[in-house]
């Protein structure tokens, strides 16, 4: 039996996740999301209904939806910790893919308290309904924002990450932590994955590239922090969820090492400098944009690099989508999702 939780399943990842084909071969698929409005509610309603999911605001918590395919949506609170615990016990997930979690780095600072609920006491409350139910396999997201201010590139799985600049990546670190203990104490395995920047069509409106194809529509500036001088390792979503689903079912075991648990770099491992991605999307939208140049925020870091051997050693695979490619999908659906 291969009866699968994807929580968070109406964000950017989850999203793409849940139309990977891989799932055509489970037995049970279940995606939850607690819709909140940390961004236009709507384009989680979207993605959802584009997945044949009929959901709409009035839908109450803890009511299963179903589409066409037999596969279940909650609205549900990781928070909510009866709520977690009775999923788990009616639907006897054997493998949980953990993507639910306050993202963006720069309104932790705004609103701590989303994510202590969301990631420390949600990652909790799945831990424990992993413990208790058995489960064979947690793969949850981490982020390559707990390397913090490394300066050592590329950014290894091994490298020490003592350094978070913001408390979203502190958050992420401890659950890298919390995942590593419960494995330790009750054999539980687990594999965290460190995402680079990821991108792509029905994306998160607050990461930078929809903002500057926002902006840049409207006629608006865009905010080139740290005068440009940035570089990023871009990872197209579609290389992210098809190394999800090559290590679903790839767990570590205590044959393997006394603790299964593991961590991975998921990014394309080639860092592209700001001003480089600025002018792809400008190339694929056919508009320029004006630029507002700014100091480095507080939480942000200079760089991103992935070292990915690990990741291609254990699945044979590593991202190939180009930005190039990349941009050119996002485009195409983001002027198609605006109608212009």
């Amino acid at each position: 039996m291969k009866n699968i939780l994807i929580t968070g399943g109406a964000g950017f990842v989850g999203f793409h996740l849940c139309g990977h084909p891989w799932f055509d071969s489970c037995d049970k698929v279940v995606l939850t999301d607690n819709l909140n409005d940390y961004y236009n509610p709507a384009l989680k309603y979207g993605r959802l209904a584009e997945r044949g999911f009929q959901v709409s605001p009035e839908t109450p918590d803890m009511e299963p939806v179903s589409n066409e395919k037999g596969r279940l949506f909650y609205r549900a609170d990781l928070k909510n910790t009866e709520d977690m615990k009775a999923l788990f016990k009616e639907h006897n997930f054997t493998h949980v893919i953990h993507l639910g979690a306050q993202a963006g780095v720069r309104y932790s600072i705004e609103n701590p308290q989303a994510y202590v609920d969301s990631n420390l006491q949600g990652f909790m409350n799945i831990l424990e309904c992993c413990r208790q139910n058995g489960i064979e396999h947690l793969v949850y997201a981490s982020s390559s924002s707990v390397y913090g201010a490394n300066t050592k590139v590329p950014f290894h799985e091994d490298d020490p990450v003592t350094q978070p600049v913001s408390l979203y990546a502190a958050t992420k670190r401890s659950n890298e932590i919390l995942a590593h203990s419960y494995s330790h104490l009750y054999g539980i395995p687990c594999t965290g994955l460190r995402f680079f920047t990821v991108y792509g069509p029905w994306g998160r409106p607050d990461m930078a590239y929809f903002s500057f194809a926002e902006k840049i529509v409207a006629g608006k500036s865009i905010q080139v922090f740290n005068n440009g001088d940035m570089k990023r390792d871009f990872t197209y979503v579609d290389d992210i969820t098809e190394s999800i689903s090559r290590l679903v079912e790839k767990p570590m075991t205590v044959e393997d090492r006394k603790v299964p648990a593991r961590i991975l770099n998921i990014g394309h491992g080639s860092p592209v400098d700001l001003l480089e991605f600025i002018r792809t999307i400008e190339t694929n939208l056919g508009r320029k944009a004006e630029k507002e140049f700014l100091p480095m925020q507080d939480g942000d870091v200079p760089m991103t690099w992935a070292d990915t051997s690990r990741l291609e050693e254990l699945t044979g695979y590593s991202p190939k989508v180009t930005l190039q490619e990349g941009i050119a999908r996002f485009a195409e659906w983001y002027r198609a999702y605006r109608k212009l």
